[in-house]
């Protein structure tokens, strides 16, 4: 089958010729029709887990997808062939999504797509729904609070925006270039530009008092999160989805949070709800087929995304 795999840390993604994998007991095959790209994607290729969690060469790139499973494997299962399913896939980092074919335990963070909603849609959803989802919920934050997000308009902000707001919180959004109109009709209720100078000091001018929580979802050193840090007042929490927060020198009485994703398949199933009602939009930034995910993936890693990149596998006939 086709895929995006890198064969060694840091090399370039390729197209390539893998084995089509075969299920385990317990598990689902799915055939591939749309993944998504995360940061996730590219990091871990370039090994940021490496020695942490257990990594399979070729290193098959991706783990959101949308698609119909194809094969059961043997024993009980809750799904059954044809099953409109999306999820998350892994581990281990290594058996992706941008391939025809991945295999999923059916006890993991995969469900049914809901019949009103799009499959690209549900192929956008999985990790940077259930990461804004559970961000929310370690920031215990409950309404009329304010919520800095570094990296607002990329798909884990722009959810974490909506699902916020939903809750009264008021949020600053911080992106790369004016984002204000589509920020705001997100939710955000000011939005700072990151390329025009210090943020720190566009956040304070937006919230004197301080903000009560931060969610820096792209400064990769300890001193970048700790700058936008400086804008937390006592008390409130500043959380780092890049694994930063534990080394950055944070103000007094600020606590830092090192976020992990727990995926699971019932948060699916609640974000796919709210997608499905419109509660929760899901902005596509850009559909590409699966040759064109190497360009993506490099587009994404120089920063400033705006919403979801789709890679589309669905009209292939390849077996």
């Amino acid at each position: 089958m086709r895929a995006i795999a890198v064969g060694a840390f840091r090399a370039d993604p390729a197209l390539v010729e893998v084995p089509k994998p075969e299920p385990a007991a317990g598990e689902v095959r799915v055939r591939v029709e749309y993944a998504s790209l995360n940061p996730y994607d590219w990091q871990t290729a370039e090994g940021s887990l490496d020695g942490q969690v257990p990594h399979v060469f070729p290193l098959v790139v991706g783990v959101d997808f949308a698609g119909r499973v194809d094969t059961i494997g043997s024993g009980d299962n809750r799904f059954r062939v044809g099953d409109k399913v999306f999820g998350r896939a892994g581990p281990p980092v290594g058996a992706g999504t941008y391939c025809d074919y991945v295999c999923v335990p059916q006890d993991a963070a995969i469900t049914l797509v809901p019949g009103g909603l799009d499959a690209r849609i549900a192929a956008a959803l999985p990790s940077a729904g259930m990461a804004a989802a559970q961000i929310l919920e370690t920031a215990v934050l409950r309404g009329h609070e304010s919520l800095l997000i570094i990296g607002a308009a990329g798909g884990v902000g722009s959810c974490l925006t909506q699902l916020a707001r939903a809750r009264d919180v008021r949020v600053i959004a911080a992106v790369r270039g004016d984002e204000r109109s589509r920020m705001g009709s997100l939710g955000a209720t000011a939005t700072v530009d990151t390329t025009r100078g210090r943020t720190a000091g566009s956040v304070r001018a937006a919230c004197p008092d301080g903000i009560d929580a931060l969610a820096d979802l792209v400064s990769g050193t300890p001193e970048a999160f700790a700058a936008h840090a400086s804008t937390v007042r006592p008390g409130g929490i500043a959380l780092s989805t890049r694994g930063v927060a534990a080394g950055a020198a944070l103000p007094e009485g600020v606590r830092g949070i090192d976020f992990r994703l727990d995926p699971s398949p019932v948060l699916l199933d609640v974000l796919a709800a709210g997608a499905e009602e419109g509660v929760l939009r899901v902005p596509i930034d850009a559909e590409l087929p699966l040759e064109k995910a190497p360009q993506a993936l490099d587009r994404n890693r120089t920063g400033g995304a705006r919403g979801k990149t789709v890679i589309v596998l669905r009209n292939h006939g390849h077996r």
